[in-house]
């Protein structure tokens, strides 16, 4: 529309320029400049175009999705109402706009939007936010509205009713007004996408539904989320036990399993993995059994998967006979008291260096637990502090192996303070200050520092003798450490 309005302008003035024996050549040539500078927008990408927008790479239905039974439900109650247009028209129901999936990364929120392509036998038309933001004025307005313009159309192509419009990352491009002064740009961006969902009509020949994702939703305008615009919130969140164990039967379906692996037992040793961290897990258990020259993936392979996730892989630095046992006290410090605090709690001791740990206690939990209370958050404590309080009974002096211990002790003591469990009861968060924060914090960062430092006391003959057989062996399973602590106890009493 543009070029030819700019073309048709061009023409009159040059004819007119003529009839008055003025010389049109630069008119020609200032239109033939503007016209090459369209050109060049439109094929650097500056200016949206179909070509840009990505469509799923494969079918993928619900049933592809593990872990997300909840937030699966909730989206095909709203999807029902695109699949049955006529039936909420004659109920004059008001069509649903848009979708809004918030969630960690890595939960699915994406898969699930190309799942309700299919499900609702919709053209898919994706994007991000981050493609709508140039240092062009008025670039991202005419990208949005190009956006609306290529569903519709990619549906018309498609012999298709209707047409999902896919938005990641839309924290970007629908930040609240007003955050970034310096660039107007971005509001007139969002006033433009406000515009375009205002104007999604029912009585349409092409439905438009528009589906966003942000793992922050508190960064988002207040006018994107009321309703008549993203009208449901779909919570994506972590999956629990039940969920990682679907998720992990879905990912080993094209693998050989042995005939030792229990999924059951890693879906319970993979705590706060998201979908995405258990997908690796499986490639990984692969790659380990193929570097054994395995013709099935095995338990082992599993578990050394979980612990290469989490920490990355194993380090080419080789510590210090010294460094060596400082790790193996304080490992064993952690796990001693893990196991007292929360019996059958460590999965796993180790002392092979993986990333930037030099040690390691992963733990186990037999629950997925959504709420804590006081006493559980101050076991929490004690087993951060257990390492360094060894290193102290045993070494006599502590290390900077423990600064990543204190910041998660510290990040616990302080969930105990603003929950109102601390002795200064409930308090606001904006109004308190920092300085009896931080004292209250000290107070009880002490209080489990005594109680660790007297059970560690009594448990001295078993936490060298542990620390000992780490510094050997490198690695204890759970069942082995509980072993050898019950041995402990038997020959003294």
């Amino acid at each position: 529309m543009f070029k030819e309005i700019l073309l048709g302008i061009t023409i009159a003035f040059a004819l007119f320029a003529a009839f008055l024996g003025i010389n049109g050549a630069p008119l020609f040539f200032i239109a033939g400049v503007f016209l090459l500078l369209n050109y060049i927008m439109e094929n650097k990408g500056l200016i949206t175009s179909a070509k840009n927008i990505g469509k799923p790479e494969s079918e993928i239905s619900f049933e592809d999705i593990g872990g997300q039974n909840t937030a699966i439900s909730e989206l095909k109650e709203a999807l029902d109402f695109v699949i049955n247009r006529d039936k909420i028209a004659k109920m004059g129901i008001r069509p649903i706009k848009g979708i809004l999936l918030s969630g960690p990364p890595g939960t699915g929120k994406t898969l699930l939007a190309k799942a309700a392509a299919k499900y609702t036998n919709s053209s898919f038309v994706a994007t991000s936010g981050s493609e709508f933001i140039e240092m062009y004025a008025g670039v991202g307005a005419q990208r949005v509205r190009k956006l609306f313009e290529t569903a519709k159309n990619l549906a018309k192509k498609e012999n298709k009713n209707s047409a999902i419009i896919f938005i990641d990352e839309i924290d970007i491009l629908g930040a609240k007004r007003g955050t970034n002064e310096s660039h107007h740009e971005y509001d007139q961006t969002l006033n433009q996408l406000l515009v375009e969902m205002d104007g999604i009509k029912s009585d349409g020949d092409i439905s438009i539904l528009v589906i966003a994702a942000t793992n922050r939703p508190d960064l988002l305008d207040p006018a994107l989320l009321r309703p008549g615009r993203f009208d449901r919130q779909v919570v994506v969140d972590l999956p629990d036990k039940s969920g990682r164990l679907q998720i992990l039967k879905i990912h080993t379906k094209n693998k050989p399993l042995g005939e030792d692996v229990n999924l059951e037992a890693i879906a319970e040793d993979t705590f706060g993995f998201s979908g995405a961290h258990l997908e690796s897990l499986c490639n990984e258990a692969a790659i380990l059994a193929m570097r054994d020259n395995s013709d099935v993936i095995l338990q082992k392979h599993f578990v050394e998967a979980v612990d290469k996730v989490i920490l990355g892989e194993k380090s080419d630095r080789k510590p210090t006979e010294e460094e060596i046992y400082r790790v193996s006290v304080h490992e064993a410090g952690h796990a001693i008291i893990s196991e007292m605090v929360n019996p059958n709690s460590v999965a796993t001791v180790t002392i092979v260096p993986r990333g930037k740990a030099l040690g390691f206690v992963r733990q186990t939990d037999k629950e997925d637990t959504l709420i804590y209370t006081k006493e559980q958050l101050e076991k929490d404590i004690m087993v951060c502090l257990g390492g360094t309080v060894a290193e102290l009974l045993v070494l006599g002096n502590r290390s900077t192996g423990s600064a990543n211990d204190f910041e998660q002790a510290v990040d616990i003591a302080k969930k105990i303070v603003y929950t109102g469990l601390s002795s200064l009861g409930i308090i606001s968060r904006d109004d308190v200050s920092k300085e009896k924060v931080n004292d209250e914090i000290n107070e009880i960062m002490r209080e489990q520092e005594e109680k660790v430092q007297k059970m560690l006391e009594k448990k001295l003959g078993q936490l060298k003798e542990i620390a000992n057989i780490l510094r050997k062996e490198e690695t204890i399973s759970g069942d082995k450490l509980r072993e050898l602590i019950s041995e402990k106890e038997a020959a003294i009493a």
